[in-house]
């Protein structure tokens, strides 16, 4: 990988960023773990997934680079007003790079997972579409 695709995977996350991103790695949640397995190893359409992946400031649930997509697994805490203030906020930073934010609750996951794959697959699916319009 060279330099230029660094920085732009990366949108120039600084060192303290990725050593946050390799503890978080280390630490999944539950909800993560269980997403994790269904979309590691290219299993949605052929789309490589990083996890725990940092973007600036920013630290991605999971990443797909070729489809500029996060997937975001919200526990119980995205549900206070506080933290859905600064979700909106970085979502909007985000969206800057032209990243598209889907989110998942702990609970989706964990009770509807075949229903949470079928929604990947189609938005990603919608997304290659997307993108190859703009083009």
């Amino acid at each position: 990988m060279s330099i230029s695709d660094q920085v732009s995977m990366f949108y120039n996350a600084k060192p303290h960023i990725f050593e946050k991103a390799k503890a978080l790695r280390n630490n999944m949640t539950f909800a993560e773990l269980k997403l994790w397995e269904l979309i590691r190893n290219k299993q949605v359409q052929g789309l490589r997934f990083r996890a725990q992946h940092p973007i600036d400031i920013f630290i991605a649930d999971f990443y797909c680079h070729s489809l500029k997509l996060i997937i975001e697994v919200d526990g119980g805490i995205h549900q206070s007003p506080e933290q859905k203030e600064y979700d909106i906020g970085r979502e909007a930073e985000i969206s800057h790079w032209g990243i598209k934010i889907i989110r998942f609750t702990n609970d989706e996951i964990e009770k509807e997972i075949d229903g949470v794959f079928n929604r990947i697959n189609k938005i990603c699916v919608d997304r290659k579409l997307e993108l190859a319009s703009s083009l």
